[in-house]
């Protein structure tokens, strides 16, 4: 019996335990620190909205692993196409350039400066050139379609009445750092 006594205080013990955890599920649940049935609702909306707008935020960098290489390999295709290898190629690219625009070349400065870190070498490029107005439109409008890349920083025209016109152009051009 004595068994019985304890066994029965320790259920006694237990069943008033999960009373007063009832009790206080029960003040919980009523009691306006969680809030109505409504409030909760209104918060769960606001809850998707905020993952709606952080999923549309981050969608732009889906598959990010994938762009990077197609942009590496899209940069070395520019490199490749439109940098030459050798100093010959831009003065070559002038020249055919010219002729075929009808344009003279009076003088032309390469200078080579640092090589960047991402391999290429930008080379200045000072130009004096002669012809008519027209030749020398056709010339930078050639310059900025060439295959090779000039970028065209300063251009000054000069004329001494009749005659062909002088242009004196500074550009840049680059090379790949082999």
């Amino acid at each position: 019996m004595p068994e019985l006594q304890g066994s029965r205080r320790k259920l006694k013990v237990v069943i008033g335990a999960l009373v007063a955890v009832d009790v206080i599920a029960i003040a919980v649940l009523i009691s306006p620190l969680v809030g109505s049935a409504e409030s909760r609702r209104e918060q769960i909306q606001q809850l998707s909205a905020e993952l709606r707008v952080k999923t549309h935020a981050v969608e732009p960098l889906r598959g990010m692993d994938k762009k990077v290489v197609v942009a590496k390999d899209q940069i070395a295709d520019f490199y490749r196409d439109r940098f030459g290898g050798h100093d010959s190629d831009i003065t070559s690219e002038l020249g055919k350039l010219a002729s075929e625009s009808g344009v003279h070349i009076l003088q032309a400065k390469y200078k080579q400066e640092d090589p960047e870190a991402s391999g290429i070498v930008p080379v200045e490029v000072e130009g004096n050139f002669s012809g008519d107005y027209l030749q020398l439109v056709r010339f930078i409008n050639a310059l900025e379609r060439s295959k090779l890349f000039f970028t065209v920083d300063s251009i000054s025209l000069a004329s001494e009445g009749t005659g062909p016109i002088r242009l004196e152009v500074k550009l840049h051009s680059y090379l790949r750092n082999t």
